[in-house]
């Protein structure tokens, strides 16, 4: 496998996660967005939760590349970056930003998508660009072209944490299984896949997909996702599926988010995941093959 996990380490591990994924439906304006992220993100805390999930694109949904480059800064000057840090070490939580949009050093000008796992003393904790970029065209009037404004990663990465083993994935990802496999090898207890995904295609592969990626890896999914109808300043409105899911290592659904922005709590017990790897133990089966041609 090319692909070859980057484990950040951390000293121990605790049995149990109280988790709570965010659902958004941000708008092309990074500014208006940043306050109602940290108002659901202090909800969270003052629940009880160790980690906290947003979903893809936080900080910026637009369909307009003009307006991208007018609002998107790079990482050092994120401001919803920054302030989310911030929060962390204020509140003693872990974040997962489920990803940022961000202005790269790319040559061509693409911007970067960059989820962020932030420790509860502030710092970054891993970065992980989205590998799989989305080129589709879902329907006649539905057509994306992720690689056009968004340059490719090419890094697996699993965040070693007290709380855990995290391998970090964004949306598209979800449609590659041995990405999953890989971050599984590597001792991925939770996969999250922050997501703004298509509502035709969230109907008919959102949730099959995410229980897939868990029952295949024996590994807890976690799954903040955009919803709605998206405000637009700039060029056409976007919608997206909404239905955040937490799913267990042997594929039940925890939690469902609906189609609303909200908060939505989850309580994980890593000893499922240990249970369902010795009832199907896929992981010690998997061989090399010879392919066709």
């Amino acid at each position: 496998m090319s692909l070859t996990p980057a484990v950040s380490s951390a000293a121990f591990w605790l049995a149990d996660m109280r988790a709570a994924l965010i659902q958004l439906s941000s708008s092309d304006d990074p500014v208006a967005n940043l306050p109602v992220t940290r108002d659901f993100i202090a909800r969270a805390a003052a629940e009880g939760a160790e980690l906290v999930l947003t979903p893809e694109v936080t900080n910026c949904v637009s369909m307009s590349r003009a307006r991208l480059v007018e609002v998107l800064r790079h990482e050092a000057e994120d401001g919803t970056l920054a302030a989310l840090r911030d929060d962390a070490a204020c509140m003693g939580i872990w974040v997962l930003i489920g990803s940022l949009a961000l202005r790269s050093d790319d040559p061509d000008g693409r911007f970067a998508n960059r989820s962020f796992l932030i420790s509860p003393d502030g710092s970054i904790a891993e970065r992980y660009d989205k590998i799989h970029m989305f080129d589709a065209v879902v329907t006649e009037s539905e057509t994306y072209r992720e690689s056009d404004g968004y340059r490719p990663g090419n890094r697996a990465v699993v965040a070693d944490t007290p709380l855990g083993r995290i391998g970090m994935t964004i949306c598209y990802d979800m449609r590659f299984p041995a990405l999953y496999r890989v971050l599984a090898h590597a001792g991925a207890q939770v996969v999250t896949i922050p997501s703004a995904f298509s509502p035709v295609t969230g109907a008919a592969h959102w949730e099959t997909l995410l229980r897939a990626r868990a029952i295949e890896n024996g590994t807890y999914v976690l799954a903040p996702a955009q919803c709605g109808q998206h405000p637009a300043l700039t060029g056409k409105s976007r919608r997206t599926h909404g239905h955040s899911l937490a799913v267990d290592p042997w594929g039940e659904i925890l939690a469902d988010g609906g189609q609303s922005p909200g908060l939505t709590m989850v309580e994980l017990d890593f000893g499922e995941v240990d249970a369902s790897r010795r009832r199907i133990p896929s992981l010690a089966h998997d061989r090399d093959f010879e392919v066709p041609g």
